[in-house]
């Protein structure tokens, strides 16, 4: 039988995606002790096991990100300069987008954001301060009443360690914590007749979530021959075509996300442009259309001659979002959820393999050719034996019941007007994005309309009754519709430096998460501490997109 061991600590930090990351600043840099937690190899999550480059605000070079999310961006940049051999133009440049990618003015390779992340959590791991247990993921929590006691985590060998702390926060990226500690929490769409969303289907539907991507990073090498094996599901998936899709979904022509009118795609690897003036701002141009570009990794033309000889692309697109079954189970059969999730993560790899195999095989060229055999699978990009991410995209987690719910009219530019605003008293920070929804397990399409900056009340990080525990990533008390906005990587880093900022104020002050939420003096007195640390809680004068 596997051996347990016990470690206690101030705060137990379930889930190492960007909101983990952030809690463990949080709570370190105050001198407190924190343990965190992560299923992967890879600190990061969305960012980096995930390989999503960064998913921001049109306005994130200049304001509305916390002070170290602000440091995880620069070191990524600074390590650009100082490890790659980037043209002297390009170096230069305070705004450097290594990948010069439209989705994002940062895009850049995962495995550098894992240096980064490890450089800046090291002085606290050398301090004695963090422990980092990487491949262990939650089984099993103790309660007691209105109280998380421990958390129980696996490693990949089956050893088994109980973690104990004052506060336990949930940064999983499916909200796995919150059913084993007993936090009251949602999951799915919620009906219409809840909060009287717009957007919101007429029936609650917890099997009705997001889709979920593989994502996956290729090069090109014309005249070579890079072709995978056939995948085992390749026939399904090339004539698989959904009712709301204008063709089959492995293809080039695919609903725009914000019109839902048939458009379509254009691929072309390594094109001569220079990459030095690819803008890349999403309030003005979605930049979906043409793939290669949309969310390259890795540009070459900005580095010297000669040091790369294709680009990099990530491939996170329309033809490879699964929503065929549900992730996350309703929690009613544990067994029955367990095979429905395993087989959604077996179906999701292989239609992404499936979208490489038709790649190289069978897309059409603007030569009048088919197939790009020269695409290579870039594993030791993401870091994974199968070439493809080490873990799926999640657009979608459990959310806690929570003091405050962020509903649409909070925060849809129809409802509130483009330069309208939702203002909270205990706002703990700012986000921007559209409310991006992709076609779901429930069979809807896109939902993808206008949001205005919004803020982020404590409110939806606090429970209505459990006391130490918290989330700390897109486990806060969003819905189904508004998670589609503050889903995105800034917003989650955001959200788990606030809590682990809460969790320490809470222990050292001796107060519950809800007295520091209700009460207009407490807060206050939290709210400076967030000051201090760099935290934006309002947003200036800017409109919505």
């Amino acid at each position: 039988m596997p051996s347990t061991s016990t470690h206690e600590t101030d705060v137990v930090i379930i889930g190492g995606g960007l909101g983990g990351v952030a809690a463990a600043i949080a709570v370190c840099r105050t001198g407190r002790r924190a343990i965190l937690t992560e299923e992967t190899d890879w600190l990061g999550g969305q960012l980096t096991s995930q390989a999503v480059p960064p998913d921001e605000h049109p306005w994130v070079e200049q304001f509305g990100v916390t002070r170290s999310y602000r440091a995880l961006r620069d070191g990524i940049r600074e390590h650009y300069r100082r490890v790659y051999p980037l043209r002297a133009e390009a170096a230069a440049l305070p705004d450097l987008n290594p990948g010069a990618g439209r989705v994002s003015k940062l895009c850049h390779e995962p495995r550098v954001a894992v240096a980064v992340i490890d450089e800046l959590l090291q002085p606290y791991r050398s301090a004695g301060l963090l422990t980092v247990l990487l491949e262990h993921r939650p089984v099993a929590a103790t309660t007691d009443g209105d109280r998380c006691t421990d958390v129980t985590v696996a490693a990949s060998d089956g050893t088994r360690t109980v973690l104990r702390g004052a506060f336990v926060l949930d940064a999983t990226e499916t909200g796995d914590l919150l059913p084993l500690a007993d936090v009251e929490h949602v999951v799915g769409a919620e009906a219409r007749s809840e909060h009287d969303e717009p957007h919101a289907p007429e029936t609650a539907d917890p099997g009705n979530q997001q889709g979920i991507t593989f994502c996956f990073a290729v090069s090109h090498h014309e005249g070579e021959d890079h072709t995978v094996e056939r995948p085992a599901m390749y026939d399904f998936w090339r004539s698989y075509q959904p009712d709301f899709w204008p063709a089959p979904l492995i293809g080039f022509l695919a609903p725009d996300p914000r019109t839902l009118e048939a458009h379509p795609r254009t691929f072309e690897p390594n094109p001569d442009a220079d990459p030095l003036a690819v803008s890349a701002d999403q309030s003005a141009d979605a930049g979906d259309k043409e793939l290669w570009g949309f969310r390259r990794i890795l540009a070459r033309k900005l580095f010297t001659d000669g040091a790369f000889d294709s680009d990099i692309c990530l491939v996170n697109w329309p033809l490879n979002d699964y929503w065929l079954q549900p992730l996350i189970g309703t929690g009613e059969d544990p067994d029955a959820d367990a095979a429905t999730s395993e087989r959604a993560l077996y179906e999701a790899r292989q239609l992404s393999l499936s979208v490489l195999y038709w790649l190289q095989t069978e897309a059409p060229r603007s030569d009048g050719g088919t197939g790009f055999p020269g695409l290579r699978l870039r594993g030791d990009v993401t870091g994974s034996a199968d070439g493809l991410a080490k873990a799926p995209y999640i657009r979608e987690s459990r959310r806690i019941r929570a003091v405050t719910t962020i509903v649409e009219q909070d925060v849809a530019a129809d409802v509130v007007g483009v330069t309208g605003r939702t203002r909270y008293r205990d706002s703990v920070g700012v986000g921007s994005y559209r409310l991006d929804l992709h076609p779901s397990t429930g069979g809807d399409n896109y939902v993808d309309v206008p949001s205005v900056p919004f803020e982020i009340p404590l409110g939806a990080l606090v429970p209505r009754r459990v006391r130490n525990v918290l989330p700390a990533g897109k486990d806060i008390g969003t819905t189904h519709i508004t998670n589609g906005c503050y889903r995105l990587h800034p917003v989650e880093w955001n959200v788990g430096e606030v809590a682990g900022a809460l969790a320490v104020h809470c222990i050292e002050h001796d107060l519950d998460p809800q007295h520091v939420q209700a009460d207009d003096d407490r807060f206050a007195a939290f709210a400076r501490e967030l000051d201090r640390a760099g935290v934006e809680r309002h947003w200036p004068e800017v409109q919505g997109y």
